[in-house]
C-alpha cells in the first residue's frame, strides 16, 4: 500500500511517579460496562486470572509472619545457649523456612498462571476488538471517510488498541494485586501491634504532602517539555521532507538557527521535569526511613513491655516496607486504566457509528448490458445544501459520457453516487432499469470498474496488484490486459518481471507507471461499466497518448464515465455534462456546447487559446 502520511494525536504523556496529566474518559462507568460485556466471551479466563492474583499475594504477605516466626525461634535458642539452659532448634528452624519456601513457590506458581491466562484472556479480546473494527471499517458510508482524517483512524486500531491491550494486561492484574496487598499487610500489621500501624500509617499523609507539591511544579514542566518536544519534531520533520527547498533557498543556517532555538526551549524544560520528577524516589525513601526510625523505636518499646517479640517487630518492618509500595503503584495503575478507558471510549464511539443501510430484501444485479439512467436526482452532502437539483440523463449501454468543470465542480460526486457510495436525497438511479436501492451493494460494484485519479497499490508483487479486482485471472489474461494499458513493456524491464514486488511506498516505479498499473488493473476486471477519475492526470504527454489509444479500445462496448480536466481527451464523447459549483449547467456534445458559446466553450477555449 502507498504510504499515507498519518496524523496522529499528541503523544500521551504521564508525569512522575505516572500522576501526571493522563487522558480522562467522558463516560468512565458507561465505558466500563461496555468493556464488560464485550468481555464476555473472555471473562472466566479474567475471573480465574483474579483468583490466581490474589491466592498469590495472599500466599506471599503471609511469608514475613513465618519468616518472623523463625527469627524468633533463632532469638530464643540463642539467648537459651547464652544461659546454658538451651540451644537452637535447628529442626524446627529448618521446618518453619521450608514451609515460608513452600508458601512463596505457591505463590510464584500462583503468580504465573495468573499472567498466562491473563495474556491469554488479552489477545483473545483485542484480537476480536480488531476484528470488529476491520468488520466496522467496511460498513462505514463515505461520510465518515470525508469527515474523519486517515491518521485519527489509524491511531484507533494501532495506538489506542495496543493501549487497551498492554493496561488490560498489566494495569487490572496490578490493580488487584495491589489491593489485596494493602488489605492484608495492613491487617497483618494490626495483629501484630496497633501502635506500630498507626506509626506507619502517619508516614501515609506524610509522603502524600511532598508527592503533591512535587506533582504540581513538575507537571508544567512535562507539559512544556512534550509541547517542545513537538516543536523540535516538527522542525526536523520539515528539514527532512523539505531539504530539496531548504538547499534552493539557502535557508540552512535560518532553520538550523530555528532548530536550535526549539532544541534549547527543549534542554531548560527537559531538566527541570527531570529533575522534579526525579526528587520523587529519595524523598519517598527518606520519609519510610523516617518511618522504620519510628517503628524500631514504638517496637523496641513494646519488645521491652512484653507486647511483642523481635520476631514480630522482624515481621511488621517487612510489611510496613510492602505497605507503601502497592499504594504508590495504586496511583499509577488508576493513571493507566484511566488510559485505557479513554481509548477503549474512541473505539466503541468508532464502533457505534453509523453504518451503510442496505436494502434487506436486495437482490443480486443480473448481468446486465450497462445501460444507466440518472432519474430526477437531488444529492447535498448535507441535507441544507443540495448541489444537484433534479439532474435526468440517460446514458445507453456503450455510451462515453464526459463529467467536466472546474476544480471543486463535484464531477466525482456523480460517479460516487452511481457507486452507491452515498444515498440520493430524492429521485433514483438506474442500472439496466434496475434501482441501485433495491440491489446488493458487491453485485452492484462488481460491474463497475474505476481508476481512482489518486493511484492505490498494496505491498506485493505486480500480478497480485493486477489481479485485485480478478483474483482467478490467468497469468495470459494478465498479460494481455498489461499490453493493452500500455505497461508490459515497463514491466519486462524489471528485474522480476510481473513478480517484481512493489515496497510499502511505491518508490520503485514512477507516479505515472503506477497510474498505468491501475488502468490494467480495471482493464483485467472487465466490467461492463468503466469510470475513469482523471485517469491521465499524472502522466506525460507521450504516456497519455499511449493510454488514449488503449483506453479508446477498452470502452468500445463499454458504458464509460469520464473525468478529465484536459478538454481534448473527451471531444468525441457521447455526452458531456458541465458541472460548476456542484451543480450541472450544461449537457449536450462537444459540437452542440460550443455553439452554446456557454460555460464549457468558454472551459475549452481557454485552455487552447494560447
Amino acid at each position: 500500500m502507498s504510504k499515507i502520511k498519518q496524523t496522529q494525536r499528541p503523544p500521551r504523556h504521564r508525569g512522575p511517579g505516572g500522576m501526571g496529566p493522563v487522558e480522562h474518559a467522558k463516560d468512565f462507568g458507561g465505558t466500563i460496562k461496555k468493556i464488560l460485556v464485550t468481555l464476555d466471551r473472555e471473562k472466566y479466563f479474567v475471573i480465574a486470572a483474579f483468583i490466581f492474583s490474589i491466592a498469590s499475594t495472599i500466599f506471599a504477605i503471609y511469608g514475613p509472619k513465618i519468616l518472623g516466626n523463625a527469627t524468633q525461634k533463632i532469638y530464643e535458642g540463642a539467648v537459651a545457649k547464652i544461659s546454658g539452659t538451651g540451644s537452637i532448634d535447628i529442626g524446627r528452624v529448618h521446618a518453619i523456612l521450608k514451609s515460608a519456601l513452600l508458601l512463596y513457590v505457591i505463590s510464584a506458581f500462583c503468580n504465573y498462571f495468573q499472567s498466562y491466562l491473563m495474556s491469554i484472556a488479552t489477545q483473545k479480546y483485542t484480537f476480536r476488538i480488531r476484528n470488529m473494527m476491520e468488520e466496522k471499517l467496511h460498513k462505514l458510508p463515505f461520510s465518515y471517510f470525508d469527515n474523519n482524517q486517515r491518521g485519527e483512524t489509524l491511531s484507533l486500531f494501532t495506538n489506542d488498541v495496543d493501549n487497551m491491550q498492554i493496561c488490560f494486561n498489566q494495569a487490572l492484574t496490578q490493580a488487584i494485586t495491589s489491593i489485596t496487598t494493602v488489605i492484608g499487610v495492613l491487617v497483618m500489621m494490626i495483629s501484630i501491634n496497633v501502635q506500630m500501624t498507626l506509626v506507619a500509617l502517619l508516614i501515609l499523609p506524610l509522603s502524600l504532602i511532598f508527592v503533591i507539591n512535587i506533582v504540581k511544579k513538575s507537571q508544567k514542566y512535562f507539559a512544556l517539555n512534550q509541547t517542545n518536544l513537538g516543536h523540535v519534531n516538527g522542525s526536523i520533520e520539515e528539514m527532512f521532507s523539505g531539504h530539496n527547498i531548504v538547499k534552493t533557498f539557502n535557508a540552512e543556517e535560518r532553520m538550523l538557527k530555528e532548530f536550535n532555538k526549539s532544541n534549547k526551549n527543549l534542554r531548560e524544560s527537559g531538566w527541570k521535569s527531570q529533575f522534579l520528577g526525579g526528587l520523587m524516589h529519595p524523598i519517598m525513601i527518606s520519609i519510610s526511613n523516617l518511618g522504620y526510625v519510628g517503628i524500631a523505636i514504638v517496637g523496641g518499646w513494646n519488645i521491652i513491655k512484653g507486647n511483642i517479640n523481635v520476631g514480630n517487630l522482624q515481621s511488621f518492618i517487612t510489611y510496613s516496607k510492602n505497605f507503601t509500595q502497592p499504594i504508590t503503584s495504586l496511583a499509577q495503575v488508576f493513571n493507566q486504566i484511566q488510559s485505557m478507558v479513554a481509548s477503549a471510549e474512541r473505539i466503541f464511539e468508532f464502533l457505534d457509528k453509523k453504518e451503510i443501510k442496505e436494502n434487506k430484501s436486495a437482490y443480486e444485479l443480473p448481468e446486465i448490458k450497462g445501460d444507466v439512467e440518472f432519474k430526477n436526482v437531488s444529492f447535498g452532502y448535507d441535507d441544507t445544501k443540495i448541489i444537484i437539483n433534479n439532474f435526468s440523463a440517460k446514458v445507453k449501454s456503450g455510451e462515453k459520457v464526459a463529467i467536466v468543470g472546474p476544480t471543486g465542480a463535484g464531477k466525482t460526486t456523480m460517479v460516487k453516487l452511481l457507486m452507491h457510495f452515498y444515498d440520493i436525497n430524492s429521485g433514483s438511479i438506474l442500472v439496466d432499469n434496475h434501482d441501485i436501492n433495491d440491489i446488493t451493494l458487491s453485485s452492484l460494484r462488481s460491474n463497475i470498474s474505476m481508476v481512482l485519479q489518486d493511484t492505490w497499490l498494496f505491498n506485493g508483487t505486480i500480478k497480485d496488484n493486477l489481479k485485485y479486482g480478478c483474483p482467478d485471472a490467468t497469468d495470459q489474461e494478465v498479460i494481455i490486459a498489461a499490453k493493452q494499458a500500455n505497461v508490459h513493456n515497463f514491466i519486462m524491464t524489471l528485474p522480476d518481471k510481473y513478480d517484481t514486488i512493489i515496497d510499502e511506498e511505491t518508490s520503485n516505479i514512477s507516479q505515472g507507471q503506477k497510474q498505468l498499473l491501475t488502468i490494467a488493473r480495471a482493464i483485467l476486471a472487465d466490467s461492463k461499466i468503466l469510470i475513469l477519475d482523471e485517469a491521465t492526470s499524472s502522466v506525460d504527454t507521450r504516456t497519455e497518448e499511449l493510454i488514449q489509444e488503449s483506453m479508446d479500445k477498452l470502452m468500445d462496448g463499454r458504458t464509460s464515465f469520464v473525468i478529465a480536466h484536459r478538454l481534448s481527451t473527451i471531444r468525441n464523447a457521447d455526452l458531456i455534462l458541465v458541472m460548476d459549483k456542484g451543480d450541472i449547467v450544461e449537457s449536450g456534445t462537444h459540437d452542440e456546447l460550443l455553439k452554446k458559446k456557454g460555460f464549457y466553450a468558454n472551459l475549452y477555449n481557454s485552455q487552447f487559446e494560447k
